[in-house]
């Protein structure tokens, strides 16, 4: 099972600051009572006394350490910026295994923690952005893919691995080839809305059958990885819970948001092989 760190992070912040609040309400006029009391019977203190008399429950100096450092990344990871890893090679070459990266959480609205209610609308997803959400079939996976298909618009992928949005094919040129699974991999200039980016396809790898056809319903998004072949998304997903109509679409309640940065690659963590900052930059 996997953990729900931002509603774990939100427990964590609610606990402290109830019991920053509690010491502030009850406990700090009885410190401060008992000081007085004690100063009233002596006519020279004792400062260790005093320490003592003025001394927090260590439940409570825990509270009140960790309560500040939580809220800050509370608001910072619910609202502003948060980072992650790329695990898979699915956005290839745009993004590769171990890139670590950081995604603009109030890009398309803001959200409250754990409940993911959007409370402000900023701006929506538009053709060509690189976008995290959660896994329409399992929410609790976070995917990172590209934003193909938008509202209303009617998708289509040929046999010769052509995409089509609205009858006009989306404009590739060919920039050169590598190694591929089988045989090689051709890569792409592509041109989805504004965004220019490089795309991968594997010639001889065909993995859902020609002619394929999507609408793309009203509050939905239809993504799909750069690296064509290798990627779980949109065009595959087949879950019997999802109505037909909507199966392979992200709705919008699942975005958690934009891609904009690399700042650090690690393929493997490990101390023989350091971090790489050659990949550092905006992601397109």
């Amino acid at each position: 099972m996997s953990l729900n760190f931002p509603l774990l992070l939100v427990i964590a912040v609610a606990v402290c600051g109830m019991l920053a609040l509690f010491d502030l309400i009850f406990l700090a006029p009885r410190r401060r009572a008992a000081i007085a009391n004690y100063h009233g019977q002596v006519s020279e203190p004792d400062e260790a006394v005093v320490d003592q008399l003025n001394k927090e429950p260590l439940l409570v100096e825990y509270g009140k350490s960790f309560f500040p450092v939580l809220a800050i990344v509370l608001v910072l990871r619910s609202f502003l910026v948060e980072p992650f890893q790329i695990p898979s090679g699915s956005m290839k070459p745009t993004l590769e295994v171990g890139d670590f990266i950081l995604v603009n959480k109030f890009a398309y609205g803001i959200r409250l923690p754990v409940l993911d209610t959007k409370v402000i609308e900023v701006d929506e997803p538009q053709r060509g952005d690189v976008m995290v959400f959660r896994y329409p079939s399992d929410p609790n996976i976070n995917y990172i893919k590209r934003v193909v298909g938008l509202a209303g618009d009617h998708l289509r992928y040929t046999s010769d691995k052509r995409l089509f949005i609205n009858d006009r094919p989306v404009a590739q040129q060919l920039i050169g080839e590598e190694p591929g699974s089988l045989g090689s991999a051709m890569l792409y200039n592509e041109q989805l809305g504004e965004a220019e980016h490089l795309i991968r396809k594997e010639m001889n790898r065909y993995r859902i059958e020609p002619g394929r056809e999507w609408v793309v319903p009203q509050g939905y998004y239809f993504m799909m990885g750069d690296n064509r072949d290798n990627s779980n998304d949109s065009r595959y997903w087949d879950d019997r819970n999802i109505p037909k109509p909507l199966l392979g679409m992200v709705p919008d309640k699942n975005i958690v948001g934009k891609a904009f940065a690399i700042w650090m690659s690690w393929p493997e963590p490990k101390l023989r092989n350091l971090p790489n900052l050659a990949r550092v930059g905006l992601i397109h």
